[in-house]
């Protein structure tokens, strides 16, 4: 039986494969996905990566010092992944094609799934993914859309994904990602340049985004608009997740409000 969640990986590889090799990340930005985890937190660890695209995590991950890298993902995306892996000259790692939500491999110190539980047919079997392949006392780590801080997005850009991801993936990157991006890219540094916006809609996610490059801008955008699936999540279902499954420590459980639009969460594993 194909996966619920095959058509969204493929779509997703699309985007993967047709990018430049090498992460399209900063190392800035990675850090800043991972906090409060700190890079103390993975060197020497065994880490999984639930969802891992082409790479352009796991390609700075190397450089945190980890003992071994794990990358699953459902998508012919890992291609590119281990292309780009291969460049690190890391040599302990090891990549799965596999549904993330049925995946089940050795346990690892460090869990974590950036950017994926949002276009899950079933976001919560994703955490529980996340959950299960964590080890006791291990860590688990998240970051997804938010429900909050996205009116725009969720009133303007998703009824378009909704018909622009069931286009060829050239189309939506060239005829609408593209051209739709180009105001944004002219808004977002437009209004970070003054705490006058300050009030505007998107203003701290513009910020942070204005100093990238438009090609990065439009990266983002395509990944938006050519995704079959996607759900914007509120602090309530993250708090009710934490509550649900007992073996979260929920002492050690952290949920932080990310660029005024996404939420960062995690904890550890009993």
């Amino acid at each position: 039986m194909q996966a619920a969640d095959q058509k969204t990986a493929d779509a997703f590889a699309t985007s993967w494969n047709n990018l430049p090799q090498g992460s399209v990340y900063s190392t800035e930005q990675v850090e800043d996905w991972f906090t409060p985890l700190t890079r103390n937190d993975l060197k020497g660890k065994d880490i999984l990566e639930l969802g891992c695209g082409n790479g352009s995590l796991l390609v700075h991950l190397t450089k945190f010092e980890p003992a071994s890298i794990e990358g699953v993902d459902l998508g012919s995306s890992l291609t590119s992944c281990e292309a780009n892996m291969k460049q690190t000259g890391f040599g302990n790692y090891r990549l799965i094609k596999a549904d993330i939500t049925k995946y089940g491999g050795s346990l690892k110190d460090v869990v974590y799934c950036i950017g994926v539980l949002q276009h899950l047919k079933n976001p919560v079997e994703g955490f529980e993914s996340v959950l299960r392949n964590t080890k006791s006392g291990g860590r688990f780590h998240c970051w997804v859309y938010a429900r909050e801080g996205n009116a725009v997005i969720i009133y303007i850009v998703d009824p378009i994904r909704k018909l622009a991801s069931k286009l060829p993936w050239w189309v939506t990157k060239f005829l609408i990602a593209t051209p739709l991006v180009v105001p944004y890219y002219f808004y977002a540094k437009i209004i970070s340049l003054s705490k006058v916006f300050k009030k505007f809609p998107l203003y701290e996610y513009s910020c942070w985004i204005s100093k990238r490059e438009f090609s990065f801008f439009r990266h983002v955008a395509f990944d938006q608009l050519v995704s079959p699936q996607t759900t914007y999540i509120n602090k309530k279902t993250i708090e009710d997740w934490f509550d649900k499954y007992p073996e979260v420590d929920k002492s050690s459980t952290y949920l932080i409000f990310r660029n005024g639009n996404s939420w960062k969460f995690g904890g550890k594993k009993k």
